[in-house]
């Protein structure tokens, strides 16, 4: 078993909350990581099994004196009605570590979730491995922030070895077996996950369409959001464009990226970016077949920009915490791909595919001078061998020492 960095989170929030809900994609690891958690005494029944799923909605409180805390539900998204119930247990006897929750639907679960568990349940997300998870650093990882402080250097990549780790992903199966039996994989994974989370949950009925949908959204990857040009080569209307993405970003596929503005009502109303979440299902839908192709591939800049931003929430969602991220554009096309605000200060990242970093590198950082908050320290990641700096408040970073 690879250790995950959100196990410690997962200790210290169960003795402070009776339930935990721990959300994320399909295949990421929520039931191992809750096994390799659980003592004797906690009990583990998973709602993919039609038997109980259909007892747990009919029955809710049969099922939860037949399943007495303390107990991991897995997939509780397909009986809600189970909330109430649990809300009930946790109000006559508030112990903390009662329920441990997994879920695939993340919004749609917390629509139940603030009706009957509000305050009573912490929420955590899961991602697939961080590159130090794989390198067993997980109780090293901490939520990134750009910093002066020259870091040890992890496991160090080449060129082609970050493209072989962006190839194959971060789903664990697919990183405990390096990438063997990918293509079999993830056809097996939108398989499931479009019959199963889509169409049964979501009601989408044209699965073929849809698919061509996810594949469009793919190499699109790290860039700005167009809803006409995507519903245009999906050949469906804008709105079911937007509500096909809403059901992407809720089963944790992709994530909205929004531009960072002095007003904070605009920036949700701009254009966003959007990220696939895992790299390796994002190429597989781009059709490409080999880490050497994808390198030299049209994708290759925006894929290296995808991986660090899924590698920054990993950072994040593991220890429990939710970064406030952005990007930054003006009017004059000036870009900085990523923005962290933290105690009050702006942190500046850009991501550039070159060993040989420069201060050419981070010159739009300048820009953001003229925004409201302080810009603190900022980096380039990038492929440097060793963490340099660029100013006295610029380094080059290996993007492999994120985490």
């Amino acid at each position: 078993m690879i250790e995950r960095t959100i196990t410690s989170t997962i200790r210290a929030i169960s003795r402070l909350s009776p339930v935990i809900l721990l959300t994320g994609m399909r295949q990421v690891g929520k039931s191992t990581v809750l096994d390799m958690l659980k003592t004797q005494t906690r009990a583990y029944v998973s709602l993919d099994n039609l038997a109980y799923r259909t007892l747990a909605k009919n029955n809710p409180e049969l099922f939860l004196q037949r399943f007495a805390p303390p107990i991991i539900i897995d997939e509780v998204q397909y009986a809600p009605e189970l909330l109430t119930y649990i809300k009930i247990i946790v109000d006559n006897n508030p112990r903390n570590g009662q329920f441990w929750l997994t879920g695939s639907q993340k919004f749609n679960l917390m629509e139940g979730i603030q009706e009957s568990l509000a305050g009573r349940v912490a929420v955590l997300d899961l991602l697939g491995f961080s590159y130090s998870e794989k390198n067993k650093l997980a109780k090293s990882v901490k939520p990134f922030l750009p910093s002066m402080k020259a870091k040890k250097i992890s496991n160090k990549l080449t060129l082609m070895d970050l493209y072989k780790n962006i190839f194959i992903g971060s789903f664990p199966k697919l990183v405990v077996n390096k990438g063997r039996g990918r293509d079999i994989f993830f056809k097996s994974y939108l398989l499931t996950y479009i019959q199963r989370d889509v169409k049964d949950y979501h009601g989408i009925t044209d699965d073929l369409k849809f698919y061509n949908f996810v594949r469009a959204v793919a190499v699109r990857t790290g860039n700005l959001l167009n809803f006409n040009n995507l519903s245009r080569d999906v050949n469906i209307d804008v709105r079911t464009a937007r509500q096909w993405l809403n059901i992407l970003e809720r089963s944790g596929v992709v994530k909205l990226l929004y531009p960072y503005s002095n007003n904070v009502t605009k920036r949700i109303i701009k254009t966003p970016k959007v990220y696939f979440m895992d790299t390796g299902l994002c190429t597989y839908l781009a059709g490409i077949d080999t880490h050497k192709a994808l390198e030299a591939s049209y994708l290759s800049g925006s894929i290296l920009e995808t991986y660090v931003f899924a590698e920054i929430m990993k950072s994040y969602w593991h220890n429990g915490q939710e970064p406030l991220i952005y990007f930054y554009r003006d009017t004059d096309q000036k870009e900085v791909d990523f923005l962290i605000e933290k105690n009050g200060e702006l942190y500046p990242i850009e991501v550039k595919k070159t060993a040989t970093p420069s201060l050419a590198d981070a010159c739009n950082f300048k820009v953001l001078s003229k925004l409201n908050l302080p810009v603190a320290a900022g980096v380039v990641l990038c492929l440097t061998a060793n963490q340099i700096p660029l100013t006295e408040s610029i380094s080059a970073v290996p993007v492999w020492d994120i985490g």
